[in-house]
C-alpha cells in the first residue's frame, strides 16, 4: 500500500524532497529557543530544505529526578506558536497527556507522541481527536510491524494524518541500534515514516545519572536512512552542544547543519 502524502503547514511530507525536522532538544529560555529558530530557519532557507521547527516544552523522562526538564506546556507552546508565526514555518513538540494535548493543539502544527508513550490509547485519542497531524515515535520496545496496531486507535479515533518515526530500537544494556529495514517495512505497511538520527545515536543511561550518546554518528546514520527510503529526517541541533541542558552527547552542532543538509539532499536527489 502506497503512503499518503501529508501537508503539515506549507511542508508536505512524502513528495519529491526530504523533510527535515530541526531543533533543540528542549526550550532552555525564551531567548535561547528565538535564538535557535531564528538561526536554522535561515539555514533551511538557505539550503532550500523543507522543515519543521522542533523544541520540547517539557523533558517528562529524564533519568534523574535532578535533570532540568522544561517551562512548561503552556508557556512552552504560546512560544512556539509565536515562533511559527514570525517565521512562517510549522512547529512541532512533544505531548504527555490528553489535557497537554488539547492545549498543545491551539498552537502547534504537528502533535508528537513520545517513544515511551506511543501505545498510550488516551493519548493517542486525545491527539487523533484535535485534528492535527500526528506524528508517534516508535517505541524502543517495539517491532517495525508493531505500527500497525498504533495506526489502527489512530484511524478509529478519527485521525485523518499520521506518520511514524523510526528512532533506535534497544539492543542489550544502554544501548539501541538503527535497523535500516524498519524505515522499509514501515513504509510498505502504508505510512509515512522519518528517521531520528540524533535519538538513534544515544546510549540510555549510558553516564549513571544521565543519557550518554555518539552524536558524531548522527549525520552518518541519516545518510543511511535517506539512502535506504525515509520521507525525512528528525535532527536535534544546538549551538553548543556540550552545554545543552538535555542530550549533549547526541545534538548535532549548528554549525554543521548547511553541510548536512546538502549531503542529505544530494543522497536523495540520487535515490529518488
Amino acid at each position: 500500500m502506497k503512503p499518503k502524502l501529508l501537508k503539515i503547514g506549507n511542508v508536505l511530507i512524502g513528495g519529491r524532497e526530504p523533510v527535515f525536522i530541526l531543533g533543540p532538544c528542549v526550550i532552555e529560555s525564551d531567548k535561547f529557543v528565538w535564538r535557535m529558530a531564528r538561526k536554522i530557519a535561515q539555514i533551511a532557507r538557505d539550503e532550500d530544505a523543507q522543515f519543521i521547527f522542533k523544541a520540547s516544552y517539557d523533558k517528562a523522562n529524564r533519568t534523574s529526578v535532578k535533570s532540568f526538564r522544561g517551562i512548561g506546556v503552556r508557556e512552552g507552546c504560546e512560544l512556539l506558536g509565536a515562533i511559527r508565526s514570525e517565521f512562517k514555518i510549522p512547529v512541532t513538540t512533544d505531548v504527555h497527556s490528553p489535557s497537554e494535548t488539547e492545549m498543545a493543539a491551539q498552537f502547534i502544527d504537528l502533535l508528537q507522541i513520545p517513544a515511551f508513550l506511543c501505545r498510550q490509547t488516551d493519548l493517542l485519542e486525545a491527539a487523533a481527536k484535535t485534528g492535527r497531524p500526528v506524528n508517534v515515535k516508535k517505541g524502543q520496545f517495539l517491532a517495525p510491524w508493531d505500527v500497525r496496531n498504533i495506526a489502527e486507535k489512530l484511524e478509529t479515533f478519527g485521525a485523518k494524518q499520521f506518520l511514524f518515526t523510526e528512532r533506535g530500537t534497544t539492543f542489550g544494556y544502554n544501548n539501541l541500534v538503527a535497523d535500516m529495514r524498519s524505515l522499509a517495512w514501515i513504509r510498505e505497511a502504508g505510512y509515512r515514516v522519518i528517521f531520528d538520527a540524533t535519538h538513534s545515536v544515544q546510549r540510555p543511561g549510558g553516564a549513571g545519572d544521565k543519557t550518554s550518546g555518539d552524536g558524531a554518528l548522527a549525520p552518518v546514520l541519516a545518510r543511511a536512512a535517506v539512502a535506504a527510503g525515509c520521507d525525512g529526517i528528525f535532527m536535534e541541533v544546538h549551538d553548543d552542544p556540550a552545554r545543552a541542558l538535555s542530550d549533549a552527547a547526541s545534538q548535532v552542532p549548528l554549525k554543521n547543519l548547511p553541510k548536512i543538509l546538502r549531503v542529505l539532499k544530494a543522497v536523495h536527489a540520487a535515490v529518488f
